[in-house]
């Protein structure tokens, strides 16, 4: 991917596009528009990536867990890594290290399995508003208000998604200095159309994963992400996939946060499709510390 800093943002697809660079060693290239700063979304959906490149074809990706270590710039290439760990009878593991310009910034590790039959059960589906009848997430956010539509506009420079609210989006509270409770729900899906690979789903779902879960963790205590008074960095994250799904089509995210304490918080939230079924669970803790 060659994108030229500045320029319109490039589509999921194109962003988990990576060129081989070597050995198992992968690069992804210049995002283009956006913050400054590389999301860390993007780290998590291109690490997953570059991980099952390197695993062979039908054994899918089940889980992850990565931790961040330092920022990483948007203006400079990635190169992804990876290690194979070990290739057994149906599960292969994986560990990926982003670097950047010499520096470690990230380290993920992901397990491959091969589908088996086997008991299944899930918790009570999940049914949110239809997503074809709730408006599109810059719609909600002007009828917020100017500075809310601004934000929102930033976000999906950097995450171009399409993203629809069902029910509050607990930023918009903790901007009129409000607080509220610490969970929330959205729609979301890709806006292209994805290839067929599997692979490509999982790692777009993957980079949604961080999409506004920090802020669900700030709601109660009136503080939203960029705004005073605030230091905050995601610090690890986990994704557990249980069956195949297309991210093109809508996704519900549920979102809530379970604990704050000693300078973090945890956040989780569950993924659905839009029969009710359970495709993911996710976790993270960040760091949330007040500013002078």
């Amino acid at each position: 991917m060659t994108v030229v800093a500045g320029s319109a943002a490039p589509g999921v697809a194109t962003l988990l596009t990576l060129q081989d660079a070597g050995q198992d060693v992968f690069r992804a290239g210049v995002r283009g528009a956006g913050p400054p700063r590389v999301f860390g979304g993007q780290l998590l959906g291109q690490a997953l990536v570059a991980a099952g490149r390197t695993v062979g074809e039908g054994r899918l990706p089940h889980s992850l867990h990565a931790h961040f270590l330092l920022g990483g710039d948007a203006a400079q290439p990635l190169d992804y890594h990876v290690d194979r760990i070990r290739d057994g009878s149906a599960f292969s593991a994986r560990q990926v290290t982003a670097r950047q310009a010499g520096k470690d910034l990230f380290v993920l590790t992901a397990s491959f399995h091969d589908r088996e039959d086997g008991w299944s059960h899930q918790i009570p589906r999940a049914h949110g508003r239809d997503p074809d009848t709730l408006p599109p997430g810059h719609e909600t956010m002007a009828a917020a208000g100017e500075h809310d539509l601004a934000w929102f506009r930033g976000l999906t420079k950097a995450v171009p998604l399409d993203i629809r609210f069902d029910g509050p989006l607990r930023r918009v509270a903790a901007v009129r200095g409000e607080p509220s409770e610490p969970r929330q729900r959205f729609w979301f899906r890709t806006p292209e159309e994805l290839p067929a690979d599997p692979l490509v789903h999982f790692g777009a779902t993957a980079f949604a994963s961080d999409v506004l879960l920090l802020s669900v963790a700030l709601a109660p205590h009136a503080r939203f992400v960029g705004g005073p008074g605030l230091v905050f960095a995601s610090l690890n994250h986990a994704v557990w996939f249980h069956r195949a799904f297309r991210a093109d089509e809508w996704l519900l995210y549920d979102q809530e946060s379970t604990w704050a304490g000693n300078g973090r918080a945890l956040c989780r939230g569950l993924v659905f499709d839009r029969d009710g079924e359970l495709v993911a669970s996710v976790t993270q803790e960040a760091l949330i510390r007040r500013s002078p």
